[in-house]
């Protein structure tokens, strides 16, 4: 007789990490690797922010952003090999990088009822795929999937990510200097840290990660490594 074979249940990873400390570009990587979907969360957070710049909503309206967040239907969706962000059935993905959403979205990120409303969001983009995902953000290993079966929190050196975040932005044909990006990250990282709902912390199991000096490889190997010891 042939033995039943348990199903294998879907494996989430979560990365956190602050502003520029590669856990978009780690994330992603891993996912292609192990051929799993990939969720960057504050690209939702973007998506909310340039519905309300397109709607022209003042971002001190609290409870409206907060509706707007729960009334939108935010997809995760392939497209020739890479994973998009829809909404309402509009590819937003190269339209929430403009000026006007970088200056807002911080402010959109603390509001507590946008992040209820796209954290039941993300679990529910989570939950879909049987065999997993990769979920980066800053409060996903704490909040937005505390039973994932790999917590990383990846640092990096404040030089290090202004660095990052200076090449990422010449790249894009942005001019901003590194005085100003250092100020940037660094009001980042207190909003970050600061807010009273989901503060950004490592998870108390999670795995941390210091960056500074590692390829981009070599990171998503020690990861790797960790799925292969659960």
């Amino acid at each position: 007789m042939r033995a039943h074979t348990a199903p294998v249940p879907p494996v989430k990873i979560a990365i956190d990490g602050p502003v520029a400390s590669g856990k978009t570009v780690v994330g992603r990587a891993l996912a292609r690797r192990l051929c799993l979907r990939f969720l960057d969360t504050g690209t939702m957070y973007r998506a909310v922010t340039w519905a309300a710049v397109e709607r022209g909503l003042e971002m001190s309206e609290v409870e409206t952003l907060s509706d707007l967040a729960e009334d939108m239907d935010i997809r995760l969706e392939l497209q020739e090999g890479e994973h998009r962000i829809v909404v309402e059935g509009t590819d937003v993905t190269d339209l929430m990088r403009s000026p006007q959403v970088e200056l807002n979205v911080s402010a959109v990120s603390t509001i507590s009822g946008v992040r209820r409303a796209l954290v039941r969001q993300q679990r529910r983009i989570a939950a879909q795929d049987p065999l997993g995902i990769v979920v980066v953000g800053r409060d996903i290993g704490t909040v937005v999937l505390p039973d994932a079966a790999v917590k990383v929190f990846l640092e990096a050196s404040l030089h290090i990510r202004v660095r990052r975040r200076y090449d990422e932005f010449r790249r894009k044909g942005d001019r901003r200097d590194m005085e100003r990006l250092t100020a940037e990250i660094q009001m980042r990282d207190k909003i970050d840290s600061e807010r009273a709902d989901s503060p950004l912390r490592p998870a108390i199991d999670a795995v941390r990660i210091e960056t500074d000096g590692l390829r981009i490889d070599q990171v998503v190997g020690r990861i790797q490594d960790l799925i292969a010891a659960t």
